[in-house]
């Protein structure tokens, strides 16, 4: 018999539990002809004393080694690895041996993007010491275990996989049942279930809202500097983008008014709480004039109220769909930007007629969200474990925002200028024109710091050499260090006048 006490070794600090490793492990030394077709393996006690763990955990190894066809159970004989093991090896049905088939450009032609080659696919394989992005929370203190627990819960009970898919496109109507005194609680917004869809972020409901109510040629405004991605979408629907100045009380609305006298106006996107990029807050006077020229003009307002869960400075305004606003509001938020950036879950609040066809929109590109992740943060916000996080975070985050302010005060005093933002989780720095970004980032990078290169808001020509700099998702020596890392890369960097 093989030496099975010294071919299988079991490590039980791996996250891989033992009857796993031991059914790999056996499985190896059949690939590698080291236990042969048809041989007989030892029984389950025999190989327990050996490798020594408990007779149950050898059965439930062969198990697995059963399921996937390479052991048979021989009745009183024992186990055996089958003759015909079940490596299926692909026929050649091409006898044209090509080389790599997808190392050239598409012969037939398709529709490409206005934006292609913006954002460059990075390998996921690249990693950076530290990374300053736009403005995420910090996924180290996102309750997962609490949600992983809701999670495994539901995955034991037979109910949880007898719904129709079908009526999952909206999304949980758990989570869709709880949004309801949720959004009334903590926004003033009144809604029913049919008035909300569940998304897998923000992003997607803006495409979604945007699909019904642009086609090319339909005019819709924006902020400017304004949330890139968002008017990358505008565009590809073939709208005409209109820019307006975005200043220290939010997106101008005597510009609104002035273009919506001499232009059909579709749609305004508008970022009330925390504008991207500039993170300013948009003023009630030009909240109530939004509403009144949406009246007026008969447009519609996509109010992307992504940031609203975090305030340091003083209570936060109502949103504008919390208004009378007469159903012209679609009113967009996401968990993504509250909890963690993988937990994929946003929504979107509208007209029952509206959600009805965003819902078939949907359907076209993604059945169904994962509804049992959607049941799960449902019980997190009904038994206040989400507003218990949020409290807390919103100490923590604010204290990493004083950082931030303190050590760019410290390191860049006279190179850098920003607003102090009364909330969010990112401030908008804008570097002086002799320290170009572009030139700051590869430096940095050399020194394990990503930071992007400022290109991304720049537009038509206008650079305005500033960057969202992200601070909620680091630490405070993480804060220091990126700072430290940025301003010693500023010498390098400077133009001469």
């Amino acid at each position: 018999m093989l030496p099975f006490d010294t071919l299988i070794t079991i490590d039980k600090t791996l996250s891989v539990s033992v009857y796993q490793q031991i059914a790999n492990q056996i499985l190896m030394l059949i690939k590698n002809g080291i236990v042969k077709s048809g041989s007989y393996l030892p029984g389950t006690r025999e190989l327990a004393r050996m490798v020594v763990v408990h007779r149950k955990t050898i059965i439930a190894a062969y198990n697995e080694l059963s399921a996937q066809g390479w052991i048979t159970v021989i009745p009183r004989k024992g186990f055996i690895v089958v003759p015909n093991l079940p490596e299926v090896q692909p026929q050649q049905w091409d006898q044209q041996k090509a080389g790599f088939a997808y190392e050239s450009s598409m012969p037939s032609p398709f529709y490409k993007t206005n934006q292609y080659g913006v954002i460059p696919l990075a390998s996921d394989t690249m990693v950076h010491e530290l990374i300053i992005d736009d403005g995420h929370p910090d996924m180290r203190l996102a309750p997962m275990d609490l949600l992983n627990r809701e999670y495994r819960s539901r995955l034991k009970k037979v109910q949880t996989f007898k719904r129709v898919s079908a009526t999952l496109a909206a999304g949980s109507f758990n989570l869709r049942e709880t949004m309801i005194s949720h959004m009334a609680q903590t926004r003033g917004l009144q809604a029913q279930a049919s008035n909300i869809m569940m998304t897998h972020g923000a992003q997607m409901s803006i495409y979604i809202a945007a699909s019904l109510l642009l086609k090319p040629g339909d005019n819709v405004i924006v902020g400017e500097p304004g949330y890139f991605v968002a008017n990358q979408v505008f565009e590809s629907l073939g709208a005409n983008v209109i820019r307006m100045p975005v200043d220290q009380d939010g997106i101008n609305t005597d510009l609104i008014a002035t273009a919506c006298q001499k232009l059909n106006i579709r749609m305004l996107y508008v970022v009330p709480h925390h504008h991207h990029p500039t993170t300013v807050t948009l003023s009630p006077q030009r909240r109530m004039r939004i509403l009144e020229l949406a009246e007026e003009h008969n447009f519609t307002i996509v109010e992307d109220d992504y940031d609203y869960d975090f305030h340091y400075s003083s209570s936060p305004y109502l949103p504008l769909a919390s208004g009378n606003h007469q159903n012209r509001v679609v009113y967009i938020g996401s968990f993504s930007k509250s909890l963690s950036t993988s937990i994929r879950i946003g929504f979107m609040i509208a007209s029952a007629d509206f959600i009805a066809h965003a819902v078939h929109i949907r359907r076209l590109i993604d059945l169904k969200g994962d509804h049992i992740m959607e049941d799960s943060l449902a019980a997190l916000i009904e038994n206040g474990d989400i507003n218990r996080y949020l409290k807390k975070n919103n100490k923590i985050y604010k204290e990493r925002r004083d950082h931030l302010i303190k050590m760019l005060d410290t390191y860049m005093k006279g190179i850098v200028s920003y607003e102090k933002p009364d909330g969010g989780m990112a401030i908008w720095v804008k570097f002086d024109p002799n320290y170009p970004i572009e030139q700051i980032s590869i430096k940095a990078a050399r020194q394990g710091l990503y930071m992007n290169n400022g290109k991304l808001f720049d537009n038509n020509g206008v650079s305005y050499n500033a960057i969202r700099f992200g601070f909620a998702s680091l630490t405070l020596p993480e804060i220091t260090k990126a700072v430290q890392i940025i301003s010693s890369s500023l010498v390098l960097t400077l133009q001469p006048k």
